[in-house]
């Protein structure tokens, strides 16, 4: 659907560039809806979910910091996070041996089983993008980069 009728706008943007911001903001809020309620079932938030997936991948334990730096949404409160999966059994933490006012962590094998409980996830993902073809996935990448050039 495109943005215009999407958001119900009846006069045409100010140029192309106008009109991509608030197709990328429309987007992303539509995104994050659909994850959201993928994963509400479970109980988990996109950003329990995001910390699971760092220390899946990390292999090691990590400090709340270094979870911070390598989170999608900087703005959360990690150390918040890693309270709340801590008490649902998904994450251990221990004092960081470098740093004292530090927390490692850990994904626990609960959290673990939680990860592939819902593998699915990826499945659904992929069926968001199904009328996107490999090419223009890959063009779109590129595209999001080149916009954030930093």
């Amino acid at each position: 659907m495109e943005i215009e009728k999407a958001i119900n706008q009846t006069r045409p943007f100010k140029n192309e560039f106008q009109r991509a911001t608030v197709n990328l903001i429309y987007t992303n809020n539509w995104l994050s809806i659909q994850l959201k309620n993928y994963l509400k079932p479970y109980k988990c938030t996109l950003q329990q979910y995001n910390v699971l997936r760092i220390l899946k991948g990390a292999q090691k334990p990590i400090s709340t910091s270094d979870i911070r730096e390598r989170m999608i949404e900087k703005m959360a409160d990690t150390s918040r996070l890693v309270e709340r999966l801590c008490a649902k059994g998904w994450v251990n933490r221990e004092a960081c041996c470098g740093d004292k006012r530090l927390v490692d962590v850990t994904i626990s094998k609960q959290g673990i089983d939680f990860i592939d409980q819902i593998g699915g996830l990826d499945e659904y993902v992929e069926s968001i993008y199904e009328s996107l073809t490999l090419e223009e996935a890959k063009q779109l990448n590129t595209i999001l980069d080149k916009i954030r050039k930093d």
